[in-house]
């Protein structure tokens, strides 16, 4: 007798769901440095305003020494004045089970609506600001894992990031649709068939070289076609590729590598996408060039698109353009039984729905949508 599968519970879905929140946040590191540099109005230099201000400038220079980081800089030094202000005795590199909450009362006084005594600050200055304290607490907690945050039950010591905390996170999921309710569309939009076809050209273009083609639209396309994670993608070898006999038309696609695949007489081995620079050296640290190409297309809003767009364009092109069901895309891109459930937010979005944006999920009468 088969045993019978249990349904995941709240707590399974939520922690899905952050997790999918935290990704697409992470796809956006190619466009934070641009998100920072056009929330800087947002964040008027006042080193000499008062002593807060002048302590936070001191405590933030000390730590940030990057001269590129200036529009980090300034985010911090807001962040450490808003909280000197508060508390006079207020650590800015204490981190406890309440920095989470010191984040997000920040955020809330520049993004909070106007008429709560906040600033009402664009969504985009919120990620700005969550981007600007992750590098500010990774760089005080150097040993700390990068991708994690958690208390310690028994002692209370605090270990990872606590700009990934699930506080953290979830008032930023929460705040994300405050601000699409209200007319203000947020980043990491669906790459589209018609977008795909746009990189292609970029890539193809005739004064590219063969390395460059190779590593634009054919990574491109693992990561659409497959519902791959960029990350997936660049760590593919060639011993992940299983080359069908008596067919030319289709491949199989192994995520964990397997040395016995390859059937050629000689196996090539090792990445199977390589960054190189114009000499042909191989880069080290391959990174994908999505936003440069969406510039060099004419892309007004290429700052909404990140490397996670690949895998939510890829589920969108096969339930609207190839007729898939919704079960056959989540067998397809493999999904457990939660992550079947959390993935919904990959096929409806009012960042995808360009000709609705302006009056999706708002409180306006069905009858009057359809008219």
């Amino acid at each position: 007798m088969s045993q019978m599968k249990t349904l995941p519970t709240e707590e399974e879905i939520s922690a899905e769901a952050l997790k999918i929140w935290l990704e697409e946040e992470d796809s956006l590191a190619d466009q934070i440095k641009t998100l920072i540099g056009d929330a800087m109005q947002d964040f008027p230099d006042e080193d000499n305003k008062d002593e807060a201000a002048k302590y936070a400038a001191e405590i933030a220079r000390a730590v940030i020494t990057d001269k590129t980081r200036e529009g980090h800089l300034r985010i911090v030094k807001a962040y450490i004045a808003f909280h000197m202000r508060k508390n006079g005795k207020w650590d800015a590199k204490q981190v406890s089970s309440t920095t989470p909450v010191d984040i997000t009362s920040f955020i809330i006084q520049k993004c909070g609506e106007k008429d709560k005594g906040c600033e009402g600050k664009k969504y985009s200055t919120a990620v700005s600001t969550r981007a600007a304290l992750t590098y500010w607490y990774r760089t005080i907690r150097l040993n700390e894992s990068v991708t994690e945050w958690k208390i310690d039950s028994v002692t209370g010591q605090c270990f990872g990031l606590p700009t990934r905390s699930r506080h953290v996170s979830e008032f930023m999921t929460g705040l994300e649709k405050t601000k699409a309710k209200a007319g203000e569309v947020s980043s990491a939009r669906a790459l589209s068939l018609s977008d795909m076809h746009n990189l292609y050209d970029c890539c193809f273009r005739p004064n590219a070289t063969a390395a460059e083609m190779r590593w634009g639209i054919t990574a491109y396309l693992f990561a659409w076609l497959l519902l791959l994670r960029f990350e997936e993608v660049v760590r593919l070898q060639f011993e992940s590729i299983n080359m069908i006999p008596g067919t030319r038309e289709y491949f199989e696609v192994q995520l964990s590598t397997r040395k016995s695949a390859q059937t050629e007489t000689t196996p090539l081995t090792g990445s199977l996408f390589l960054k190189v620079n114009k000499h042909g050296a191989v880069l080290k640290d391959p990174i994908c060039h999505l936003t440069l190409d969406l510039q060099n297309l004419g892309y007004k809003s290429w700052t909404m698109y990140g490397t996670h767009s690949f895998r939510r364009g890829g589920c969108q092109h096969r339930i609207k353009n190839k007729g898939w069901t919704v079960d056959m895309v989540a067998a397809w891109g493999g999904w457990s039984q939660v992550e079947a459930i959390t993935m919904f937010r990959y096929f409806f979005s009012p960042k995808d729905n360009h000709e609705f944006m302006a009056d999706y999920d708002r409180n306006v009468p069905k009858r009057q949508r359809l008219e």
